[in-house]
């Protein structure tokens, strides 16, 4: 098989190259709603035997709610609402939201729905999209249902991005599917770091957390746990974070001189 001829190829292919792979190896990191802005439409794949995939949706869901800008007339601090949407069958696998253990400044603002079938909770996470007095929108749906296909997810993205409301559905016991959620994650329990004033108490919450697909980031795998009310993540592949940026070189290496 023949090599091609690199100093044929337009310098074009090697900047947009280049430039896609600088914005792909930016890493995703807790705060970059700050930035970049919310993400819009995000899925987080967990096991019901862990119960940890409720507890990872809403550190992310506050990640982003904490940290993207106020827009210009809004008020400074959000007091708008959350609607939390459960099919039955999640509910039975991972319990309901429990006023007394969710953050401070959401515990008079969730809105809990409970749909009889995926059909049901998928309209109810359409409908709480569109209204823009919601902070975010959290779903819990169990399994593959067939109602959940490409075409759904399609319409829970656009809606989502028309009217600026996130969404973090929640696939409890599903297998990884066709999708167009902007990132995708696997999420398991993870030890927590040992309390520091009282070793019998339990520590903060923390997960092994599997980014494995995203529109603007790199895959990678983060230990993420929440710490005074904030979202952290560390590294635990630091060979995968190697290999990225050693091919983000090789890359910028292989750029062709510009012809005078």
């Amino acid at each position: 098989m023949t090599q091609p001829d690199l100093a044929s190829l337009p310098i074009t292919a090697f900047e947009d190259v280049a430039t896609l792979s600088a914005r792909r190896s930016a890493r995703w990191r807790p705060g970059l709603a700050a930035m970049q802005g919310k993400a819009l439409h995000s899925e987080i794949f967990a096991s019901s035997r862990e119960a940890a995939g409720a507890g990872a949706a809403l550190a992310l869901a506050l990640d982003d709610w904490r940290c993207a800008p106020r827009a210009d007339g809004q008020e400074a601090e959000d007091r708008r609402g959350v609607l939390w949407v459960q099919t039955r069958e999640a509910a039975r696998l991972g319990g309901r939201p429990y006023r007394a253990g969710l953050p401070q400044d959401l515990q008079g603002r969730v809105i809990h729905v409970l749909a009889e079938k995926a059909e049901d909770a998928l309209f109810a996470l359409e409908e709480g999209l569109r209204c823009r007095e919601l902070a975010f929108v959290i779903g819990e749906v169990a399994g593959n249902p067939k109602a959940l296909d490409f075409t759904a997810s399609r319409r829970l993205t656009l809606t989502a991005q028309k009217h600026g409301v996130p969404l973090f559905l929640l696939r409890i016991d599903a297998t990884r599917d066709l999708s167009s959620a902007r990132m995708r994650w696997d999420v398991t329990c993870a030890p927590s770091a040992a309390p520091e004033w009282n070793a019998q108490a339990p520590g903060d919450p923390a997960w092994k957390a599997e980014l494995f697909r995203a529109r603007s980031h790199a895959p990678g795998e983060w230990i993420l746990a929440e710490k005074d009310a904030q979202l952290t993540a560390g590294k635990t592949r630091e060979n995968a974070d190697r290999a990225v940026a050693n091919w983000t070189a090789g890359l910028q290496h292989r750029r062709m001189p510009r012809r005078a």
